[in-house]
């Protein structure tokens, strides 16, 4: 039913807001690197300093599997989930201090440390012996029901990287028929409007804990909102735009969940 109304959608968009559409071509649909300063989206897991009272990062009305801003603490029910314009993706690679001694450095992915890594059970480790961690980073525009936008990054690690790979195939295969051509064409990656939910995901050992799903809401008809999407995209690359420095004394967001790596 969610394709019908898409396609009903798209088939209702006029010619010129089309043309203006295809004429990105594919930009966007591959990867490379940068940083800006914007708050993470992140899921609440059962062990987050977030649900207890007691810590300083408490968020009022928070529970297990939600969805929160780590900068406004805006709180989204993890079924309701939250509707983005992915506009720039980039796999980060950081490097921390062991026993959750803290961040060290971003690394470049050239860096012959990474090519050199040994994998501990679920940790990755650097020839130095810091630990590796890897994560897919989605800068995002966060969209209210009312159409209203904020800049966010949605970074995905862990378990969450299974969730990743399908998105990035999702991306690189959206699709729609040009009008001019009559030929299928891979949208830009910010023509484009997603679902992120949360659904409970479980790990070898049957351990729960939560995870991301996503789906595609359709081509995004607002066309403020995907000028500001293709700006936005332009920030991060220039590196105008950075992601907000993380608290380098807090343990990560899946430290507590044991994971088996799941291949695509």
């Amino acid at each position: 039913m969610g394709n019908a109304v898409a396609n009903k959608k798209n088939a209702e968009l006029s010619t010129d807001f089309m043309d203006d559409v295809f004429a990105d071509g594919d930009e966007g649909t591959t990867f490379a690197a940068n940083e800006m300063i914007i708050p993470y989206i992140r899921l609440a897991q059962a062990m987050s300093p977030e649900l207890k009272k007691k810590e300083a990062k408490y968020i009022e009305g928070l529970d297990e599997g939600d969805i929160f801003n780590n900068l406004t603490n805006e709180v989204y029910p993890g079924d309701d989930g939250i509707k983005v314009i992915p506009c720039y993706v980039v796999t980060k690679y950081t490097e921390w201090l062991p026993d959750r001694g803290g961040f060290v450095q971003d690394l470049d992915p050239s860096d012959p440390g990474i090519a050199q890594r040994r994998r501990d059970g679920n940790t990755e480790i650097l020839p130095n012996g810091n630990h590796l961690q890897i994560a897919d980073c989605y800068f995002c525009l966060l969209v209210t029901e009312d159409e209203d936008y904020m800049p966010v990054v949605i970074d995905m690690k862990v378990s969450q990287m299974k969730v990743s790979k399908r998105w990035k195939s999702m991306i690189a295969m959206n699709k729609a028929k040009n009008p001019k051509t009559g030929q299928m064409q891979v949208l830009s990656v910010f023509s484009t409007m997603w679902k992120v939910v949360s659904v409970q995901d479980s790990n070898k050992a049957g351990q729960p804990y939560a995870n991301y799903a996503i789906s595609k809401v359709g081509v995004v008809e607002n066309p403020v909102l995907r000028n500001e999407a293709k700006k936005f995209r332009l920030s991060v690359e220039t590196g105008e735009a950075k992601v907000m420095a993380e608290d380098t004394s807090s343990k990560d967001d899946d430290a507590d969940v044991t994971e088996d790596e799941i291949p695509f």
